[in-house]
């Protein structure tokens, strides 16, 4: 196992043991005229012409093929050998991510498709394998330059330009089987509580058992409940005999371990609140500003993936280095394991999703962009460390026509009806229609300019950005600056080729004085309640990164950490 790349367990907070993983070589040939199911690459005599290596996407290095051209359709091929006891039960064919529609063929038959290029799908394939070998083929097609296909930061042009950067085709998240009981937790939802010290859960069974809950924490039993002859959807509430609050930097988790019949899941929870109070944003009952960092999730050698999860960890804590306290997962799905670590780190993030490629002045984009959007919402939900939800970020008009507001009303909408215990921005920056939050991007680069912007705002409630023809501050909505900065900064090779925002400080100093200026407009304002700098990391030829692209550190971080962790105004 240790010699498969990404070899650890992909779901962290709904584990069992009785899995496969399938990372590692496959065959692999490209179908860019996607003639490939009517050449039936998908059966036994079709001939592969390379390898690659999963979970990572065809452009990256680390995929053993490293295509950045475009590409419309790829095939992928694994003969594995399953044991009659594994082929007894319910066998689950899982996918972390494959961008964008994916099909996929179990000894020559078909299983299932799933669109949408984020999120984790997952197909029962238990009719379909059977002792010994068995050959799985997968078919990806993509288009990122279809204006029905969200594309998030990949680069619609031949090269990567501004803030867009290589794209990613196929499988880029780990791929297993999981073996289970026929009678089976589906999932479960947790809904702590930090008056009572206890956890609602709710939980949605196949098949009919007694259904036990167990609750711990470091090894100690905190409560259990159970349930007898438990079937469809139940829900049940267990007290808590330890009350251990889930704060910033401090991320206290509850395990959970499930028996149902046979079936056994391994999981675990936080006990914490959220909500607003007037402009405040409150965790258990605390005022606590949002220090956060905008991360694009794209690394050198593994673009979309993560080389390794020490490597999806590290970035957490460079961005705590940095004297952050949580990020914008931005234009992009994070995989569960990164969210595992936001979990343990007490790290705040807001799961977003990349919208943009999609032509929101449509009304039919709805059923390209909601399905998947609901799907992460439904994975996600009992993540601690994600406190907000923005479906959308910067609805520019495309081809001179306006969004469709209708689609971000009905979005928005349909997230409060999915989660109704988090904030959502139904659009970061603009152009905003119905929210939770009013939030702004704000890439003024002259403090003195930059605190003119929020003086109006500090002293009278009132808030004039250069949108207002479009959007309109309302009374009494938080407020979060939630993008400034992104200070260009490069090293002395690259600076012809940098990409950044306003001019870039000639001297370390200078950039440290823009830095604490415009950051401290923020803290010191008693109404806003958190920021967004842009951004973690280089990402390609944008070089307004904390650190390198390689991950490497621009300055000695001790000067940004003590800027950004000072008490703000807001704050108790």
């Amino acid at each position: 196992m240790n010699n498969i790349p990404r070899c650890e367990y992909p779901k962290p907070q709904f584990e069992r043991k009785n899995w496969l993983n399938l990372n590692g070589e496959w065959d692999f040939c490209f179908d860019n005229g996607r003639s490939g199911k009517a050449r039936k690459i998908y059966g036994k005599s079709a001939s592969f012409s390379r390898k690659i290596t999963v979970p990572f996407c065809v452009e990256s290095e680390l995929s053993g093929i490293g295509k950045k051209d475009f590409i419309y359709g790829v095939w992928y091929r694994k003969e594995i050998e399953l044991t009659e006891k594994q082929t007894k039960g319910r066998t689950v064919l899982h996918f972390g991510a494959a961008d964008y529609k994916t099909t996929v063929y179990i000894n020559g038959t078909e299983a299932g498709s799933h669109e949408g290029g984020y999120v984790s799908f997952c197909f029962d394939i238990s009719d379909k394998v059977r002792e010994g070998k068995n050959v799985i083929a997968v078919n990806c097609e993509d288009d990122t330059r279809d204006p029905m296909i969200p594309r998030g930061k990949q680069s619609e042009e031949y090269h990567s330009h501004g803030c867009d950067y290589t794209r990613t085709t196929g499988i880029w998240q780990t791929v297993w089987l999981e073996f289970t009981e026929k009678t089976y937790i589906k999932k479960v939802k947790y809904y702590p509580d930090v008056i009572t010290s206890s956890v609602t859960i709710e939980a949605e069974l196949c098949g009919k058992a007694d259904l036990k809950a167990e609750t711990s924490f470091e090894g100690r039993p905190t409560g259990s409940a159970e349930i007898k002859d438990a079937a469809g959807v139940v829900t049940f509430t267990v007290s808590l005999s330890e009350k251990q609050l889930w704060e910033v930097g401090n991320g206290r988790l509850y395990d959970v371990k499930f028996t149902f019949g046979k079936d056994k899941v391994k999981s675990y929870f936080g006990l914490r609140n959220i909500r607003f109070d007037g402009y405040r944003f409150m965790l258990n009952d605390k005022s606590v500003f949002q220090r956060l960092v905008l991360d694009q999730g794209f690394y050198p050698d593994g673009i979309y993936t993560a080389p390794s999860d020490k490597a999806l960890l590290n970035d957490i804590k460079l961005s705590k280095k940095f004297g952050f306290n949580g990020a914008r997962l931005h234009q992009k799905v994070f995989e569960e394991r990164f969210l595992y670590h936001c979990d343990k780190e007490g790290y705040l993030v807001w799961g977003e999703y990349g919208n943009w490629g999609l032509d929101h002045t449509k009304p039919e984009s709805i059923y390209h962009f909601l399905p998947e959007w609901l799907e992460e919402i439904s994975r996600d939900f009992n993540h601690p460390a994600i406190i907000g939800w923005c479906p959308f970020n910067e609805t520019w008009d495309i081809k001179g026509c306006k969004q469709y507001d209708p689609l971000l009303s009905l979005v928005y909408r349909a997230t409060k009806a999915a989660d109704s215990t988090r904030p959502c921005i139904d659009t970061s920056g603009n152009f905003h229609v119905e929210t939770d939050i009013y939030d702004i991007h704000d890439y003024e680069q002259n403090p003195s300019v930059y605190a003119e912007h929020y003086r109006d705002f500090e002293k009278n409630d009132e808030f004039h950005d250069g949108l207002c023809n479009r959007q309109h501050y309302i009374h009494g909505l938080p407020m979060f600056v939630s993008e400034y900065g992104g200070i260009k900064w490069s090293r002395p090779d690259t600076k012809g080729n940098a990409w950044g925002y306003g001019n870039a400080p000639k001297t370390e100093e200078e950039f440290k004085e823009r830095y604490k200026g415009l950051t401290d407009v923020m803290l010191d304002n008693p109404k806003i309640f958190g920021f967004c700098y842009t951004q973690l990391t280089d990402v390609e030829q944008e070089q307004n990164g904390c650190y390198y692209y390689n991950r490497e550190q621009k300055f000695d971080t001790e000067f940004f950490c003590k800027v950004n962790s000072r008490k703000a105004a807001i704050e108790d």
